[in-house]
């Protein structure tokens, strides 16, 4: 592809002065969090023909950004979202927007990418008066819309919310979705032709540690026997999540008579849902499992992220409704089989006896059969031999990679064609 580029002041990226053309130098604003698609995705888009400045918090701050050659990470937000008193609060966020300002007007980038939008209770002014703001500065915009409706998702829509989502599309250049689901809603439902509209995968974790530990040390460590049928939920705990549909088969299955079944519910229940995750705890602490779940009811750091999946025999995905999972690739990550819903991305992503298996969503019944079907499963029997192959699967089909390629083109694309 012949791209026209401008030349622009030398800059020093990663400790390398570099001069570049306009077409290869591009601003990543992450929101100020989402370290796994972060560390994943800026890296593997600086290269020797792209310069990359990344926008972020403290919770980005490490050696994955810090000290990969052609990308700049930029740590506008500090402390995100900021703590402490209202009125510090709110001075904290308008030095951020003011710096954030600043840096459009001035920067060589001429393409902004937006990973997320920088504020929950912001979101209005993000989609709208910021993207405004970026159009008439001459920016060309691309989005990512990991979930193209959040609240239609979680049953909160309203005509605001989705009015400012259609100004924030409509304003984009371009926007990335993982799934056809996806991508049929932004045309349906917000008129996005499809031309506009690029279906990338959710690429593999690699911000939590792979080590050598081992399923039967996992186990040991968790108080598990190695020839338990350990099921794992992973991640923060939503009502779209579906947790109370594995309770329930949990239930059923251990009702059946077989006492090697045990299940790990791991992550943090979300304060704005605590009266849905409530009787699903006491359910967990009083009810018939009680001896047999292990909870860890609060945020997982990263390094113990393998523990969990290392310790499991099957991940278990229940959820109601879905756009893409990082959890469902974090246990590709960790070589471990998935039971899914055929929700979102899930049915382009869980290849049926290979990878998991597939069921319907909102359902005990059915994801019992999925789990004793699993279970009864060479995936299963053999699923030392299978973990490595999972992992050789997930890191083919999902590298970061391959996902950075398909965005530089995009990104040139749309470069060359606005000149």
């Amino acid at each position: 592809m012949d791209v026209r580029t401008a030349e622009v002041p030398q800059d020093s990226v990663a400790g390398r002065s570099c001069t570049s053309g306009v077409a290869d130098r591009v601003a990543v604003l992450t929101g100020g969090g989402d370290r796994p698609y972060v560390f994943g995705l800026c890296p593997a888009l600086a290269t020797d023909s792209m310069l990359v400045d990344v926008i972020g918090s403290d919770a980005l701050e490490g050696p994955e950004l810090r000290g990969t050659p052609g990308l700049r990470f930029l740590n506008l937000q500090g402390d995100w979202p900021p703590r402490g008193s209202g009125r510090g609060r709110l001075a904290r966020v308008l030095r951020f927007y003011r710096e954030l300002v600043r840096y459009v007007v001035t920067s060589a980038p001429r393409l902004l990418h937006i990973l997320w939008n920088h504020h929950d209770k912001l979101e209005l002014f993000d989609r709208t008066v910021l993207m405004l703001f970026y159009k008439l500065a001459g920016k060309i915009v691309v989005v990512t819309a990991h979930n193209v409706n959040t609240r239609k998702r979680d049953r909160t829509d309203s005509w605001l919310n989705r009015w400012t989502l259609r100004v924030q599309y409509h304003l984009a250049d371009h926007i990335f979705v993982h799934s056809r689901q996806a991508a049929a809603e932004l045309a349906e439902d917000f008129a996005i032709p499809s031309d506009r509209i690029t279906t990338i995968p959710f690429g593999v974790n690699s911000s939590a540690p792979l080590t050598e530990l081992t399923p039967v040390e996992a186990k040991a460590r968790l108080g598990l026997a190695d020839d338990e049928r350990v099921i794992l939920f992973f991640g923060r705990i939503q009502p779209y999540k579906g947790l109370e549909y594995l309770v329930a088969a949990v239930e059923q299955l251990v009702s059946k008579g077989d006492a090697r079944y045990r299940l790990i519910v791991a992550g943090e229940p979300m304060k704005e849902h605590w009266a849905s995750w409530r009787p699903i705890e006491d359910r967990l602490r009083e009810g018939p499992l009680r001896e047999r779940t292990i909870l860890r009811a609060s945020h997982i750091p990263d390094a113990d992220t393998e523990l969990y999946y290392k310790a499991a025999d099957v991940a278990v995905l229940p959820y109601r409704a879905v756009y893409q999972s990082g959890i469902l690739m974090l246990a590709y990550k960790f070589g471990l089989p998935v039971v899914a819903t055929t929700v979102g991305s899930f049915s382009d992503v869980v290849v049926e006896g290979s990878t998991g298996f597939l069921c319907r969503p909102g359902d005990a019944e059915e994801l019992v059969r999925a789990l004793e079907k699993y279970f009864q499963s060479d995936l299963y029997r053999n699923l030392g031999e299978h973990r490595e192959r999972i992992r050789r699967f997930s890191e083919a089909r999902y590298s970061w990679r391959a996902i950075a390629q398909i965005t530089q083109n995009v990104y040139r694309s749309l470069v060359s064609s606005s000149f």
